[in-house]
């Protein structure tokens, strides 16, 4: 059991406060009996909030196996969450306001307050480059397995954040044209791709962890980790393919359709095998 670092312990803390918040703004929302749709739903502050949270307490555990200095790490972490809770109190502020969070110039404050999203999420990339950089780079003291699927879901999640950035860039190039409205269409194409991408940091680490109570050899670890990379990043790109051409995954073609799910069904009899191996591998140390 490795001992928590300091900085994983605020970055633990923070995330849950922020998903909590999510929960709080989800219970306002149903309350209210307001719109779960558009640029001004509560819907926003919920998502972040939980979108947040889920995604700085994955990337505190799943940073923890990579090998960085711990003054690196302390910065590294730190950035992220100071920019998660940035980002999350002001979506939340601009719902509770009734005006739109992004590609919103109305007034000064507006305008500021989106420039700061939009330099927020800036900052968060270059924080994941720097830790994507540091696995791709060193060892670090865990399993090969561990290791890949850590980098692989780094590496997702570059991915995600790429979208995120591109969203948030042509929504911009719209609504700086004089259509606000055509800059939450443009920019709501790439949503699929963004969410499918996050969750792999925390999905083929999860899968590599599980795998450690298997009484398998870490060949044969590494071997199941590789399956599931491979089954990821087929539903990744065909979902990316999907949002680049405009379609929705739920209109999405016969072939896409068929690819995509069988790409969730082998990512899911991985995780089902994973978590069988790992409860025989517990029963048999008991």
């Amino acid at each position: 059991m490795k001992e928590l670092r300091r900085i994983e312990r605020v970055a633990y803390v923070t995330g849950a406060l922020l998903f909590l918040s999510g929960v709080v703004h989800a219970v306002v929302l149903i309350a209210s009996g307001d719109s779960w749709t558009g640029p001004l739903s509560m819907r926003k502050a919920v998502t972040f909030g939980w979108a947040f949270g889920l995604t700085l307490v994955t990337v505190a555990w799943a940073t923890s196996y990579v090998a960085v200095r711990p003054r690196v790490r302390n910065v590294l972490l730190g950035v992220f969450t100071g920019a998660s809770v940035v980002e999350t109190a002001l979506v939340s502020m601009q719902a509770w306001r009734g005006v739109p969070s992004h590609f919103n110039f109305e007034t000064g404050f507006d305008n500021a307050v989106s420039t700061t999203l939009a330099a927020g999420g800036g900052v968060i990339i270059l924080t994941a480059v720097s830790f994507t950089a540091a696995a791709m780079r060193g060892e670090g003291e865990t399993t090969p397995s561990m290791r890949l699927a850590v980098r692989s879901g780094l590496v997702a999640l570059l991915v995600a954040l790429g979208a995120g950035a591109a969203m948030i860039a042509s929504g911009v190039v719209e609504a700086r044209g004089g259509n606000p409205q055509a800059a939450y269409t443009t920019a709501g194409a790439l949503k699929p791709l963004h969410a499918v991408a996050m969750h792999a940091i925390l999905i083929l680490p999860g899968l590599a962890w599980l795998l450690r109570f298997a009484d398998w050899t870490e060949r044969r670890r590494v071997r199941l980790v590789w399956v599931a990379i491979g089954a990821y990043a087929v539903l990744t790109a065909v979902v990316g393919v999907e949002s680049v051409a405009g379609v929705s995954p739920l209109a999405a073609s016969p072939v896409e359709t068929v690819t995509s799910g069988l790409a969730l069904g082998v990512l899911g009899l991985s995780g089902a095998v994973a978590l069988r191996e790992a409860v025989r591998g517990g029963s048999r140390m008991l």
